[in-house]
C-alpha cells in the first residue's frame, strides 16, 4: 500500500503560478510512475501529466503542455507539478496517482494508488 499526500493547492489569480507536491510519507515510490489528474465539479477526471519512475519520460495533456512541468525527487519521495500562467479553467481538485505499468499511461485505470487531492481555484 502506498499512501499519497498532495499539498500546495490554494486560491490564486489568473496568470499566476502555483506548485503542487505529491509525497509518499514513509514509502519509496521511486519504482512507480506518477501521474497528476484533476477533476472539476460535474466533470470527469482529467489527465494532466505523468512522469516515469526513472524521470526519463514525461507526458502532458494538451491543456498542460507548455504551462505545466512535472518533476520528481526520488530521494525525497516527492513529485511536483509546477503550474504557470494559470487560467480559470484550471480550477479543479488535483490528484496524484502512482502505478507500476511499464509505460507511462494517460488513463486513470492504470494507477493503483491515489491521494485525496488538493483544491486549486483560479480566479479571473
Amino acid at each position: 500500500q502506498v499512501q499519497l499526500v498532495e499539498s500546495g493547492g490554494k486560491f490564486v489569480q489568473a496568470g499566476t503560478s502555483l506548485r503542487l507536491s505529491c509525497a509518499a510519507p514513509g514509502r519509496t515510490f521511486s519504482t512507480y510512475n506518477v501521474a497528476w489528474f484533476r477533476q472539476a465539479p460535474g466533470k470527469e477526471r482529467e489527465f494532466v501529466g505523468a512522469i516515469k519512475r526513472s524521470s526519463d519520460y514525461i507526458i502532458y495533456a494538451d491543456a498542460a503542455e507548455g504551462r505545466f512541468t512535472i518533476s520528481r525527487d526520488n530521494a525525497k519521495n516527492t513529485v511536483d507539478l509546477q503550474m504557470n500562467s494559470l487560467k480559470p479553467e484550471d480550477t479543479a481538485v488535483y490528484l496524484c496517482a502512482a502505478g507500476r505499468t511499464l509505460a507511462v499511461m494517460r488513463s486513470p485505470n492504470f494507477y493503483d494508488y491515489w491521494g485525496q487531492g488538493t483544491q486549486v481555484t483560479v480566479s479571473s
